[in-house]
């Protein structure tokens, strides 16, 4: 029993140094995922085969063998919720990009919400002399807009500077 406790043991603790590389790691880190979490099949293997070979071993050293065995479980399935939760980490922070991704490659563009009201105000039979008025209007408020804003940032900063 003794052996095969401390090839799993010393599997433990590379499993843990493992684990404190994956959250370094980034383009391997599902190769390393995949190593682990086959590291961590084996033991438990390994653990199911210690428990059998503690339940034989002499009535004295049982109990010690028990709860060296449980420890042993114990930190394993610790290492596997770690693990599980690096890959719900991973997946979430893949499907963010993906989102973000998305997001960045859809063209928010005022053109074709211009183009759509023009051909709805067609249907509605504006003529044409009104829609370049229109348009020459939203040009207009454009410049408008630009010019309040620049007032306003020009009187706040009067404001600001005769206060102090």
């Amino acid at each position: 029993m003794e052996p095969l406790y401390q090839q799993t043991h010393k599997q433990v603790h590379e499993i843990q140094s493992h684990m404190a590389r994956l959250e370094t790691a980034d383009k391997q880190s599902l190769h390393l995922e995949n190593e682990i979490q086959a590291s961590i099949d084996q033991i438990f293997n390994h653990l199911e085969r210690l428990e059998i070979l503690s339940s034989k071993e002499p009535p004295n050293k049982r109990q010690n063998a028990k709860l060296r065995v449980d420890q042993l479980k114990y930190d394993v399935q610790h290492l596997q919720t770690a693990l599980s939760n690096f890959q719900h980490r991973r997946y979430a922070r893949e499907q963010q990009e993906r989102q973000r991704e998305a997001l960045l490659s859809r063209t928010f563009t005022t053109n074709g919400t211009q183009k759509k009201i023009l051909d709805i105000a067609n249907m509605l039979g504006l003529s044409n002399t009104v829609m370049r008025l229109i348009e020459k209007r939203a040009f207009q408020d454009k410049y408008f807009m630009i010019g309040g804003m620049l007032l306003t940032c020009v009187l706040m900063f009067l404001v600001v500077q005769y206060l102090t």
